[in-house]
């Protein structure tokens, strides 16, 4: 990335400075050898003076082995060759941990509830000596609870990880009154599944009526292409068999014979706006709020497979939740049938507050594509304007789609839907510059894109793939794109949205990155809770988020402004301590970021990154 070369040879740790460029270029062994012995024989004396929260010196008591490197060889590769094979794909086989693993025994519900007895009796496995809990209770994390100070009560009690900074000499839990009746009323965080319509959707008790008249449409129209096959379509069907096309019993109204017009749906404008991607796993309600905050405009949730939202579970149905700070907000859904997509539609419609919804048709995964569905529904372009049509006939909001340049890399073929899909319905198109056997190699091909957006008019066309810095957004803006959408991009730098607008490079110190790690394990703590299972599940999320923010590389460090998304940095020491740990590609390095933020992580944990090239071995 154009690192100029280091003047002393010696390699030492300290930087070189010429005029106002800081040269620290160094190897792999080197840079661990350094952010190893600082953080064990310091104690965390240097994280903390960057910034780091004061349990940093608690959590290096407990610190593993210093890693052992591997040779460049494999043990099966008997010639002695280096492995040149590049990392790739996803570690399908990494180890799966249940929040309830980091939980050995938890304080019966019947406690933390007061007054209430226990149905269970001498039979129930959990605590009921609040006593004998506390003394088994792994250490408070920190002396502040971020829930008690935000909202006044911390519904955890007992079992927050923070519970000191709540909790009575006589374990009695505090509130703050004045900060429970502000909020009172308040709903931050909404479409959650309620237990009845759950209960319903497992009983098939749901009912679809406009989905059930599109689907009949589509019945009918297929009844009269076999007729005609048959060569049947000379006849007639007769006066008994024809359907009215409106209810003609009973006092006639507007409902009966008007259908909704595009032009009396919710409209919403989406041009000249970022908008981040929805992204798998990284996407989630804590990280988008932290894009909230440094200037994002439009959000949308992780990709939900319409089944299981059709069948009521739980955790499909989490990621359609939506923070009151998201303004602008959709949710992403994939299938590949128009009966479930349609009702999928229909359900989201009815039950949840969103601004659009988005069909999900780049999805390049093998699971996706070979059930027909992702990328898979360009090819099938029969069931996919009926997927579009039924999805729009149902819904009271914008219908977009997210695309690719096609499935082979040198067919293109967005070229060719894009002026169908203006006739099928659709409010706004994305295009990542990229065919699925390219995945996320190569370049994104903007030229392309560059012709699809003239050929989308009226309709806005977003631009999607390679943005990294704000020269980059001015680029595509240039195109001729009505908006920009950033994904891996917004996972390496989040302050890419705050750069753009504001049309500078943010040479970002570390201490300010650290502040916005700090911000997403408070929101992930209020989200997935603040007891061991909230901060473990936190803590695991934002370490598959350092798994892209590690490849961030600061700017004042670069001879070459900006940094390109397909450049991986080299070795290279930081200005200080917090810079050189939070560039490091080790999983036990995020971990001990982690460990700043969360406090020691239990004795049995375990993490491996998702995508393999995420992390060397």
């Amino acid at each position: 990335t154009c690192f100029r070369e280091r003047e002393n040879s010696g390699g030492g740790n300290n930087p070189v400075k010429v005029g106002h460029m800081w040269l620290f270029i160094t190897t792999k062994e080197k840079f661990h050898g350094f952010v190893d012995s600082e953080w064990q024989g310091s104690k965390g004396e240097k994280a903390r003076d960057n910034g780091t929260a004061e349990e940093a010196k608690a959590t290096c008591v407990e610190e593993p082995e210093v890693k052992k490197f591997k040779p460049d060889t494999e043990e099966g590769n008997k010639a002695g060759k280096p492995d040149s094979k590049r990392l790739r794909g996803q570690n399908k086989s990494r180890p799966h941990k249940k929040p309830t693993t980091y939980d050995e025994k938890r304080l019966c519900l019947s406690v933390i509830q007061e007054n209430r007895e226990c149905p269970f009796g001498d039979k129930c496995y959990f605590y009921h000596d609040i006593a004998e809990y506390m003394a088994s209770k792994p250490a408070d994390i920190g002396e502040s609870c971020y829930l008690y100070d935000t909202f006044g009560k911390c519904p955890f009690g007992l079992c927050c990880r923070f519970a000191k900074a709540h909790t009575t000499p006589d374990f009695k839990t505090m509130e703050n009154t004045d900060l429970v009746k502000a909020r009172e009323g308040k709903i931050p965080v909404k479409n959650s599944l309620s237990k009845d319509l759950q209960y319903r959707l497992r009983k098939h008790s749901v009912a679809f009526e406009k989905s059930a008249e599109y689907l009949k449409t589509l019945s009918n129209n297929r009844d009269k292409k076999e007729q005609q096959g048959n060569g049947k379509s000379a006849q007639l069907p007769s006066s008994t068999d024809k359907q009215p096309p409106v209810k003609t019993v009973g006092p006639l109204t507007d409902a009966d014979v008007i259908k909704l017009r595009p032009c009396e749906k919710k409209q919403v404008d989406f041009r000249d706006k970022l908008y981040l991607a929805p992204l798998t796993t990284c996407g989630n309600l804590p990280f988008r709020r932290v894009c909230k905050r440094l200037g994002v405009d439009i959000t949308c949730g992780e990709m939900a497979m319409c089944t299981n939202l059709l069948q009521g579970q739980q955790s499909e149905w989490a990621l359609l939740k939506r923070h009151e700070s998201e303004d602008l907000f959709g949710v992403q859904v994939e299938g590949c049938f128009p009966d479930t997509m349609t009702r999928c539609a229909e359900l989201i419609n009815n039950n949840t507050e969103v601004d659009f919804v988005d069909i999900n048709s780049g999805c390049p995964i093998d699971l996706v594509y070979k059930k027909g569905g992702g990328c898979g529904l360009m090819t099938r372009t029969r069931k996919f304007e009926q997927i579009i049509k039924g999805m729009d006939y149902v819904l009271d909001v914008p219908l977009t789609v997210k695309i690719r340049t096609g499935v082979q890399e040198k067919s293109n073929m967005a070229h060719k839907l894009i002026p169908e899909m203006k006739n099928w319905g659709v409010s706004m198109i994305t295009l990542h510059g990229r065919s699925r056997e390219q995945r996320y190699t190569k370049l994104a091909d903007w030229d392309y894109i560059t012709t699809c957006s003239k050929l989308a008019g009226p309709i806005p066309l977003f631009g999607n793939g390679d943005i990294l810095s704000y020269e980059d957004a001015m680029k595509a803006k240039e195109t001729g794109v009505a908006g920009i959408m950033i994904a891996r991009g917004a996972l390496i730098k989040p302050w890419i949205f705050t750069e753009i607008k504001e049309s500078r490079h943010w040479d970002i110190s570390s201490g300010e990155r650290l502040d916005i790690l700090r911000d997403f394990s408070n929101f992930g703590l209020e989200h997935w809770g603040s007891d061991t299972r909230g901060v473990e599940k936190t803590r695991t999320f934002m370490l598959e988020w350092l798994s892209f923010m590690c490849r961030y590389i600061p700017v004042g460090l670069l001879e070459r402004v900006p940094q390109k998304i397909n450049e991986r940095p080299p070795y290279y020491m930081g200005r200080n301590y917090l810079e050189s740990l939070m560039a490091s590609q080790n999983v036990g390095d995020w971990v001990r970021i982690s460990e700043m933020l969360l406090g020691p992580v239990p004795k049995n944990f375990n993490f491996l990154p998702k995508h393999k090239a995420n992390s060397y071995k």
